[in-house]
């Protein structure tokens, strides 16, 4: 008898354990499926650039989170949809063009969504070779901010409270905007304005070629700089090595660079022609009076002259002068140099000529 009840007891005690284990393993699945999905919500990226969005009448709510997934926006197209049906988003989600960030969660686009905030951003492009003062001009001239002066002033800070992935310069931000064309909301702080132009420095430039980088003679600082010079001395794509080529050179030989545009930066103004006077500009941006490069860039460069400052040519040249068409004639000595200077006069003056008989 007593046998026979141990081995019920046993049998009792072995399902008990069975449901015990299988009931914590149903436990841990639902916690690892919570957290999945809670993690699925959460924002794809910390940075904040925006997305223009449209979203078509009569698409439903897994077409429309396919669309966010494949711009980046949410992490899960199926977490989306989840979400929106919890929340009774489904049929409330609104068609229109939406501004969207990767730095929203989850909920906060559907929300956006559902509640029809359709977009009313300005579309603004920064050109490549702006300085900080044409970039605020515009900007403000645009309407995304309402204050130049006091972007200015936070622009050129030394500690500007923004976030990035590298050092930020201590002659403030010049060079680090990045020149794009980006969708701001009208009176936009312009913190949150000069943090989405740094986040696209980072994306387009330092985080694809930040190994290159790190394996350059220069540091980030110098290679902005040098972008900046080619920038605003470059008008035809091919030359843009090659003046880099020349600055390598110059440097290394302990010469002074003589860039014009240094000189244009340090006078404020923009000007075809740069005048022997122009030269004495006390400024340390006075690559005519200063060895070295400038304390810092110039301008924000684009991709190609920030490559250009990366990989510059390895050649021998140490001048160039620019032609009529915006070309550059590259030379190796101050003889050579002279010479190309006297015929590209010589070139100016046959094209008044031509243009006044025109």
């Amino acid at each position: 008898m007593s046998c026979e009840l141990g081995k019920i007891l046993t049998k009792t005690g072995r399902q008990r354990l069975f449901r015990v284990k299988w009931g914590w393993i149903f436990a841990l699945v639902a916690v690892g499926f919570v957290a999945g999905f809670l993690h699925s919500l959460s924002p794809v990226s910390p940075k904040s650039h925006y997305t223009r969005v449209e979203i078509a009448p009569d698409l439903g709510t897994l077409s429309i989170g396919r669309t966010l997934q494949s711009k980046g926006l949410i992490r899960s197209a199926w977490s989306f949809l989840f979400y929106a049906k919890i929340k009774g988003y489904s049929r409330r989600l609104e068609a229109g063009t939406y501004l969207l960030s990767p730095s929203m969660s989850t909920p906060g686009i559907a929300k956006t969504i559902a509640r029809g905030k359709t977009d009313n951003a300005v579309k603004v492009t920064i050109p490549e070779g702006f300085t900080l003062k044409q970039i605020a001009q515009t900007l403000y001239h645009k309407g995304v901010i309402s204050d130049p002066q006091a972007f200015l002033k936070f622009a050129h800070s030394a500690h500007t409270g923004l976030t990035a992935p590298f050092p930020l310069p201590k002659v403030g931000l010049e060079g680090y905007l990045y020149p794009e064309t980006y969708f701001f909301l009208p009176n936009s702080h312009y913190k949150k304005v000069a943090q989405v132009m740094l986040n696209t420095f980072d994306r387009e430039f330092y985080d694809p070629y930040h190994e290159d980088i790190s394996r350059s003679n220069h540091n980030l600082n110098q290679i902005v700089t040098i972008a900046s010079l080619i920038e605003r001395e470059a008008e035809v794509e091919k030359d843009r090595p090659l003046i880099a080529g020349v600055i390598e050179n110059r440097l290394r030989k302990h010469m002074n660079l003589d860039i014009d545009a240094s000189v244009l930066y340090s006078l404020g103004v923009h000007k075809n022609r740069v005048l022997y006077k122009d030269l004495k500009v006390h400024s340390p941006y006075n690559t005519y009076l200063h060895k070295g490069l400038p304390p810092g860039p110039i301008a924000s460069p684009g991709l190609p002259s920030l490559l250009a400052a990366l990989h510059p040519d390895h050649n021998d040249y140490y001048y160039y002068v620019a032609s009529p068409d915006g070309s550059h004639i590259f030379t190796r000595t101050l003889a050579e140099h002279l010479a190309a200077i006297k015929r590209v006069k010589q070139m100016e003056s046959t094209k008044t000529g031509a243009d006044q008989h025109g």
